[in-house]
């Protein structure tokens, strides 16, 4: 069984972006989910899934020969909590479960290892959350035993209901990279994220 498996969730209709869909613009030459994922791959030493819904078809043709399983959450457009509860039921066996978004192209593989350092350092039996002056980040890292009891409540399954209401499941770890707490989900933030730094300089 491989210590850590992870979900990427890429499902949402990506409405504040307008009529582009956020994980097919190109970061670094290549679309956003795809640089994710590779960000993931390069860490994780188990299975990567990834769940899909708007545009799915184009979303898994953006990840052509990457070493990811697909998995189609039907229900995407009721919310994020049933993308991570589709990924969670579909998830292989593991030690560790990220659940990451797919819309965090500044996150590093550092950052990661960093994450997992951190839970490793820890209690290992705690979900493991990001955390920057108050503000939660993502991915958090779940205990592979915990699973089940995060898709106990078929009214709210998955991670925010329960981390709130079992504080004493839950750890967080002060870590200051802003991959964290930073998705792109608007033009201006699109905009930001790939503008030339060399513009405006003398």
């Amino acid at each position: 069984m491989p210590d850590v498996a992870a979900i990427i969730l890429a499902a949402g209709l990506s409405r504040r972006m307008g009529e582009r869909n956020k994980l097919l613009l190109p970061v670094g030459g290549v679309p956003m989910i795809r640089h994710v994922v590779s960000t993931y791959l390069a860490v994780v030493d188990g299975p990567v899934l990834v769940v899909t819904g708007h545009e799915a078809d184009l979303v898994e043709a953006s990840l052509d020969g990457c070493d990811v399983e697909i998995v189609h959450n039907a229900a995407f457009a009721d919310g994020q909590q049933t993308s991570v509860a589709c990924g969670l039921r579909a998830v292989p066996q593991a030690d560790q479960i990220l659940i990451g978004l797919g819309d965090q192209p500044t996150l590093t593989r550092d950052d990661l290892q960093d994450l997992l350092d951190a839970h490793k350092a820890a209690e290992t039996s705690r979900i493991s959350i990001p955390l920057l002056n108050n503000q939660r980040g993502n991915p958090i890292l779940v205990p592979g035993m915990l699973r089940d009891r995060l898709l106990a409540d078929p009214r709210s399954p998955g991670c925010k209901t329960f981390t709130r209401a079992h504080p004493e499941h839950v750890q967080f770890h002060a870590l200051p990279s802003p991959g964290f707490y930073a998705d792109v989900d608007t033009p201006d933030a699109y905009r930001a994220l790939t503008a030339d730094p060399s513009e405006g300089a003398e």
